[in-house]
């Protein structure tokens, strides 16, 4: 998913977002200044960014761009089955939204699990948030990537397939508006971030193995 054009998903909002300023400027043309704020607004929001990966097999690069909001060890018992330290980051609406492979590998797990949408900031309602699960593994390492749905964010993409080999920093997904993604590794894992740290995809080295 090298070349995934990140604006393609986000054409029917933006259809959606014309029609509103179409409307507006119909009911009285100063409205319409509210509708091109939204458009500035969703063509931000589905920027994809051009990144450099500086590839080290070594290295896990976050998932996502936002803050950390908790790190903790935990019992991984979906694709890792083992003790692991589960990152979580937040990402808010002004955030890339893109996912990235945090290493390179084959996808081996992916799982959808419908739930509700509240605010992903919270870690009780990262349990109970509709997600989608993605396992990837290498001849080294095992790690888990959850996208998490929020208030706003009301659909979670998958760009990958069980079997599907990836490269670090590949584009493997997004959620639409502020949301959440975790990411269980190892508990062997050398964590190089804290708590409260802003990370980038693709870029910021949350790890060495």
């Amino acid at each position: 998913m090298k070349n995934k054009i990140i604006f393609k998903e986000g054409i029917p909002t933006l259809i959606i977002v014309l029609l509103l300023t179409i409307i507006f400027y119909l009911i009285t043309p100063l409205l319409s200044i509210l509708g091109i704020g939204l458009i500035i607004f969703v063509l931000y929001f589905f920027r994809d960014p051009k990144r450099v990966i500086v590839k080290d097999e070594e290295i896990i690069l976050s998932p996502a761009d936002g803050i950390v909001t908790n790190i903790e060890e935990v019992e991984e018992e979906k694709f890792i089955k083992q003790s692991a330290i589960r990152i979580s980051i937040f990402m808010s609406p002004v955030d890339v939204h893109i996912n990235r492979s945090p290493i390179p590998g084959v996808v081996d797990y992916i799982e959808y699990k419908k739930g509700k949408f509240k605010y992903p900031k919270k870690p009780e309602n990262q349990l109970i948030n509709e997600k989608n699960y993605i396992g990837i593994k290498n001849n080294k390492i095992k790690i888990l990537i959850v996208q998490i749905a929020g208030v706003m964010a009301r659909r979670i993409i998958n760009w990958t397939t069980e079997n599907q080999k990836v490269e670090m920093g590949d584009k493997i997904g997004m959620i639409k508006f502020s949301s959440g993604t975790q990411i269980y590794l190892p508990k062997e894992t050398e964590i190089l971030i804290k708590e409260g740290d802003r990370v980038v995809s693709g870029i910021t080295h949350i790890g060495r193995y």
